[in-house]
């Protein structure tokens, strides 16, 4: 049989269709993988129907073959992997043709970021089960993140040299992963994985839109290309999910995707074997073209432009102050606040997002009102709790319309558990997974006048070497700047010194200048991450004035940026009740 490489030069394949929504279209429930070992024979005659369709490459049914999906240990879960691959093989033998075998591995889910380690290792498990029984294409299908592939990749190439290695993602119809990662990354990565022979994308999106996303890529020269889309969108009115039926207009698109070049055409979920015979009589696959893009001097990318407030011109330290928007629809306060800040040495002033999870103001509506109303720079906080990837894209081009392009990039505090019974929380992603949508919508929508975001550090946080590590991945994902919180102690501030150190991260020195002795109390017992010494209590009275107060905050705060200032590039003020008056008080030299 022609090595796989060397038949892809002088044609294209068409894969098979899909396999769950077959199955389960046949009226059976559950995984199909586990009929593996209950059902071999329906699992075969499901491959022999699309290679009767015309079908020149099959993926085994091990889509879910993992530990998670299965909920079983990991010995069962290789004798469903063998299994899927060994009625594969049969298949292909049985039907007497020349058919490409794609050793399927679909994603692991990822509920608890600290799982990633032990769910990549099984990832590299099964693809050597998969080598060991004499596979010689692997297929990670259907992924949303590019995080660990490379690695996983070269670690299949160092096992075997020989394998056909191909990734597919799962795009949504304005091509971006869940994950927010977009197909312009996404070649881009490919491009500079050398291991990688296929990239391609399959699932979440029907062909008139691949069609679409696949028109405005720009394809890599060292690579083959494969789609597989849905038949369409699914309509769930029938209280289940059914596709309807639209094979000629699949295989029309089919078509047209395959004259861009593609080299592997197939089908995802809602698609059959009549789909793919459909597929086999209508593509008509010309060369790939060279490039999609020729730059010329009248399109050469302008130069790129930096609004950062964060750039140290003049050596001095950067001053950042909060303002927390209101928990009422009087913006009066704030805007007063936010006036006074006109007469003070401000680089940035920033809006948190609903914090300890009590409704506020929207913190980029506030930033703009401000924004446009004083010409304040402006920086609102945007949290995970409360938004999925869509919302989260849509706030942020509301927010950038508006002339608002800085922001901090927060996981966000839990909605408070008295609430939790009425109001959920959505963390679709963390801090680190906005930022790389931030990342992505700067490569593909704001090249040439990017957004400016930075993160958060816990310097209290019981594991420093964890906080570290994720000050790295911000690093990573495009931050450029990071916020403390409030710092009270010489412990806070040796933390933050090593913090800097392993990292090189611009850090602004939390700054909270404590107003009584009733503040203190509340922020050392009620508020989390923040770490307020007995002995800092004790310098306000029971019985202080509020002038009195307000001046033991602010000596405290001098003395911290004092012990700071080695440290520290500059200073983010968290002024309780936005008395944003002692600032000026502060700042006095």
């Amino acid at each position: 049989m022609t090595e796989i490489r060397e038949y892809l030069r002088q044609s294209h394949i068409i894969s098979d269709g899909a396999f769950g929504t077959y199955y389960a279209s046949m009226g059976n429930r559950g995984l199909s993988e586990k009929a593996n070992l209950t059902d071999r024979n329906q699992v075969k005659m499901i491959h022999k129907n699309y290679i009767d369709a015309g079908a020149r490459m099959i993926r085994t049914n091990t889509f879910s073959a993992n530990t998670k999906s299965l909920q079983c240990d990991w010995d069962e879960t290789v004798r469903y992997i063998k299994a899927g691959f060994e009625i594969a093989k049969e298949a292909v033998k049985e039907s007497g043709k020349e058919v490409y075998i794609a050793a399927d591995i679909g994603p692991i889910e990822l509920t608890d970021q600290d799982m990633k380690p032990e769910i990549d290792q099984e990832y590299l498990k099964i693809a050597e089960t998969f080598l060991d029984e004499g596979a010689n294409i692997i297929l990670f299908e259907t992924f949303s993140d590019i995080e660990g592939l490379s690695e996983l990749i070269g670690k299949i190439r160092q096992r075997n040299q020989d394998t056909f290695i191909m990734v597919q993602f799962a795009l949504n119809q304005h091509g971006y992963t869940e994950h927010g990662i977009g197909v312009h990354r996404i070649l881009e990565w490919a491009s500079n994985t050398s291991e990688l022979d296929l990239i391609g994308f399959n699932c979440g999106v029907g062909p008139g839109h691949l069609l679409r996303i696949l028109k405005q890529a720009k394809f890599p020269e060292n690579l083959y290309l494969s789609a597989l889309p849905n038949a369409g969108y699914p309509d769930k009115t029938a209280g289940r999910v059914e596709f309807l039926g639209n094979k000629e207009y699949f295989a029309q698109k089919m078509k047209e995707i395959g004259e861009l070049g593609i080299h592997i055409l197939g089908g995802c979920c809602g698609t059959d074997p009549e789909y793919i015979a459909d597929v086999v009589k209508m593509a008509n696959v010309s060369d790939r073209p060279k490039t999609n893009k020729i730059l010329t001097e009248d399109n050469l990318e302008p130069e790129l432009r930096d609004h950062s407030f964060y750039k140290n011109k003049h050596k001095k330290k950067i001053i950042a102050i909060e303002l927390s928007p209101p928990l009422n629809a009087d913006p009066g306060n704030i805007m007063d606040a936010a006036n006074i800040l006109r007469q003070c040495d401000v680089d940035v002033v920033n809006f948190p997002d609903s914090p300890s999870g009590r409704t506020r103001a929207d913190s980029v509506l506030m930033a703009v009102k401000v924004l446009h109303e004083t010409e304040l720079c402006v920086m609102p906080h945007v949290c995970c709790r409360d938004k999925n990837a869509i919302a989260i894209r849509s706030q942020i081009l509301g927010a950038y319309m508006n002339g608002v392009k800085n922001f901090l990039v927060v996981t966000g505090d839990p909605v408070p558990v008295h609430a939790r019974g009425d109001i959920k929380s959505v963390f679709n992603f963390d801090s680190i997974g906005m930022m790389k949508i931030m990342q992505q919508m700067n490569e593909e929508q704001f090249r040439h006048d990017p957004l400016i975001y930075g993160g958060a550090i816990n310097q209290t946080r019981r594991n420093l070497e964890v906080e570290i590590s994720r000050v790295k991945k911000k690093l990573e994902a495009g931050a450029s700047f990071f916020m403390t919180q409030p710092v009270f102690s010489d412990q806070d501030l040796e933390r933050i010194r090593l913090i800097k150190n392993e990292t090189g991260a611009v850090i602004l020195c939390g700054i909270m200048p404590l107003v009584s002795r009733k503040n203190a109390v509340f922020m050392k017992n009620e508020m989390t991450g923040i770490e307020v010494p007995d002995e800092v209590i004790d310098r306000y009275r029971v019985d202080m004035s509020k002038e009195e107060g307000e001046l033991t905050g602010v000596m405290l705060a001098r003395e911290i940026m004092e012990k700071s200032k080695e440290i520290a590039d500059g200073y983010y003020f968290s002024i309780p009740f936005n008395r944003t008056y002692l600032l000026k008080q502060i700042l006095q030299k």
